[in-house]
């Protein structure tokens, strides 16, 4: 039977923490637009969970949410965060036949009144996170269940206090691999004041210099001082990784380090050896602001990864982050708003925040796509909401160079008149006004050269474009 629902990730993560009730939430999705699904869950650990509800009815295209209830717990999970005895199955089955205000029980019994009846099931995994269980990893020393369990929760740190995180930090210096385990804490983001006496050579080893360190520290002051001083001989310099500070900013979720960079003239699409931007990395952990920050500095999201072939919303959307998935989605829209020149839909999106520095594979934005396409209403609403009059695709040109090569001459005028630069070049070196006479444009050709375009161009050119 073809897949009726899916939830946002296979594993259900619970905050463990012994003696009190432990919670985690499951949305289940329909994925069938004619008739409701019905759902039933099961656990191989019916002692130690509760579901609620344990059935039910979602209605086509909708969603439900399941919760998942540890009841309280008197010793540690043997083994965490991954429980290797704990798991939970969720069957599905197309239910035409039942109300959408059919009870859990009704709809249990359903599920039982035919023996075998068809499903579509889903698997799910249990695993156990949470400051306790991080506290306990790091006590002991087990580095790899540290690693797995930040690797969950990345924020992890985020809602420490200044007082737990010096005590975090503490305990990790007193281990007999207390470089190894600083270090993970530190680079997964652990804020304390107690750093100084941290040997940052091991850093070095990894090819960081000191831009890397300051910004993996999230020490803003001193990412400033380097930028400011041009103590650095590049703002893009790799790690041995192919990292930049500005990748590691956007691993980290360090936004005040990453705006700094930005500013100072980052490459906000610099790739790693991975083939992965810095939004791409942001978009890997659901980091919705840094994304949006990224993305308005132009990032290119259409940028893939080198394994696997994901772009940003594709592993937004294989991780669930659907924050980034609609910051990202909402971005394609103008995009699309503009390639058919729907001005309605297109100031909609606007007005509620879209961005305009989103860009397609070939580096074009919204404004270089309404220009080719001749859309002049388009283009004006852009330019009206502070759409980039000289920004570039991947090969230089900027819309006006696209208008010209369209052919439109309306389009053309609205972008010299909102102050279109005529002499603008490609990266081969090549005006408006070149494009235009090969193409055999001459009102455009007239066009320019009334508007400041240099008339000392080559009346013709055997490649231009």
């Amino acid at each position: 039977m073809e897949r009726l629902a899916e939830v946002s990730y296979p594993e259900i993560r619970i905050e463990f923490s012994l003696g009190c009730k432990c919670r985690a939430t499951v949305t289940l999705r329909s994925l069938t637009a004619t008739v409701p699904v019905a759902f039933k869950v099961q656990t191989s650990s019916p002692h130690k969970f509760m579901v609620n509800p344990p059935s039910g009815l979602i209605p086509p295209l909708s969603s439900n949410t399941i919760q998942i209830i540890l009841r309280p717990q008197s010793e540690l999970p043997p083994v965490f965060p991954r429980s290797p005895s704990d798991r939970f199955l969720i069957r599905t089955a197309p239910a035409p036949d039942l109300s959408l205000d059919s009870s859990p029980e009704f709809v249990n019994s359903w599920f039982n009144s035919v023996p075998n009846r068809p499903t579509s099931d889903l698997k799910l995994k249990v695993a156990f996170v949470g400051h306790f269980l991080l506290r306990h990893a790091v006590a002991t020393g087990n580095i790899e269940s540290v690693k797995s369990i930040i690797k969950r929760q990345r924020y992890i740190f985020a809602e420490l206090s200044a007082k737990d995180a010096e005590s975090l930090y503490r305990v990790a210096t007193q281990l007999s691999n207390s470089d190894d385990m600083v270090g993970l804490l530190l680079e997964a983001g652990l804020k304390v004041n107690s750093t100084t006496g941290l040997d940052e050579g091991k850093w070095v080893s990894k090819g960081w210099t000191k831009l890397h360190l300051a910004v993996a520290f999230d020490r803003t002051d001193e990412v400033e001082r380097i930028v400011k001083m041009k103590e650095i001989e590049s703002l893009d310099c790799r790690d041995k990784e192919g990292r930049t500070p500005l990748h590691l900013a956007a691993s980290k979720g360090h936004l005040g380090c990453a705006k700094l960079l930005l500013a100072a003239g980052a490459q906000v699409d610099a790739r790693g050896r991975d083939g992965r931007t810095a939004l791409f990395r942001a978009a890997a952990i659901g980091d919705g602001r840094m994304v949006e920050v990224l993305v308005q500095m132009g990032a290119n999201p259409s940028i893939t990864e080198i394994d696997f072939g994901r772009s940003a919303i594709d592993v937004a959307r294989d991780k669930g982050h659907n924050e980034v998935v609609k910051i990202l989605e909402q971005g394609e829209a103008v995009l699309h708003a503009s390639r058919r020149g729907d001005l309605e839909l297109l100031e909609s999106l606007l007005n509620k925040g879209g961005s305009m520095s989103f860009c397609d594979q070939y580096g074009f934005t919204p404004l270089h796509i309404a220009s080719i396409k001749g859309h002049k209403d388009a283009v004006m609403i852009l330019v009206e909401f502070g759409a980039n009059l000289e920004c570039q695709d991947s090969e230089g040109h900027t819309p006006l160079h696209l208008a010209v090569e369209g052919g439109w001459n309306e389009t053309v005028e609205v972008l010299i008149n909102r102050g279109a630069n005529t002499n603008a070049k490609n990266k081969k070196g090549v005006s408006p006004l070149q494009i235009s006479r090969t193409m055999g444009y001459e009102d455009i050709s007239r066009l320019l050269l009334e508007n400041g375009a240099a008339s000392t161009v080559p009346s013709s050119t055997s490649s231009p474009l």
